[in-house]
């Protein structure tokens, strides 16, 4: 089968002539030739594009920056935008206009309550394990709302607690932060914003604070492929079967 993106890109090279991409010197302005090329490309792919893959496949030397800044300029006020999503980018409808495709979007399957509030716990507590889930809920977390999560490719396995019994400990991934629009994970919505959502009590106990879901795990490991093979041995290892509603 022929590479879209490989073919709209042969026919603007060849439009650009032997001598353009020697033109473009490192980090110099983006040629208009450069801007078109990334343009084609994130309009082609299937999903968000970093700044490597473009960077390979725009002439030698070009500010991939400057070119995303250049186009995102250029759709300012258009029914579409150059969107960043976890260090990518993408083509996406205006705001304004989202309501023009409600009812065509395919949405996933609803989430539980049960799913909701793990999934809030692992975004903001990141990295967190199985026991402080169930700590912070005050009931054991099900298998099936771990393996939804999963599914929807929203959560991960990072790596492993370094303290006894090693457990494995679960964060976000660029799909969860696709899928809520986010650029990266601090931007997800601070105390200020849960209590003006009405998420939030007003009447907060003098210390309450959000977590830092942006904070590095430095008490834990890497995960490795053989873990991930044992992963569901580990996480039914001594918990309770508990139905959630």
């Amino acid at each position: 089968m022929s590479d879209p993106i490989a073919e709209a890109i042969a026919r603007l090279r060849a439009r650009q002539g032997p001598q353009g991409d020697a033109a473009v010197s490192p980090h110099a302005e983006p040629s208009v030739q450069a801007v078109r090329m990334a343009e084609a490309l994130l309009f082609a792919a299937a999903e968000p594009l970093d700044a490597e893959t473009l960077a390979a496949r725009l002439p030698a030397g070009t500010d991939i920056p400057a070119t995303i800044a250049r186009l995102q300029e250029k759709y300012a006020e258009a029914g579409v935008r150059i969107s960043e999503v976890g260090g990518r980018w993408r083509f996406e409808t205006a705001p304004d206009l989202a309501y023009l495709l409600a009812e065509i979007r395919e949405e996933p399957k609803k989430l539980s309550q049960a799913a909701l509030e793990t999934l809030s716990i692992i975004a903001y507590h990141q990295p967190v394990t199985r026991a402080e889930i169930e700590e912070i809920r005050g009931v054991a977390v099900s298998k099936g709302t771990i393996d939804l999560l999963f599914e929807l490719k929203w959560i991960r396995l990072r790596g492993r607690r370094r303290s006894p019994g090693r457990p494995v400990t679960f964060g976000t991934t660029d799909a969860f932060l696709e899928y809520f629009g986010l650029a990266a994970i601090t931007d997800l919505p601070g105390l200020g914003d849960l209590k003006a959502a009405g998420l939030l009590s007003s009447r907060l106990p003098a210390n309450f604070d959000i977590p830092d879901p942006a904070r590095i795990g430095d008490d834990e490991d890497p995960f490795d492929d053989e873990d991930s093979a044992h992963f569901h041995l580990d996480f039914l290892e001594g918990a309770e079967e508990e139905r959630e509603e």
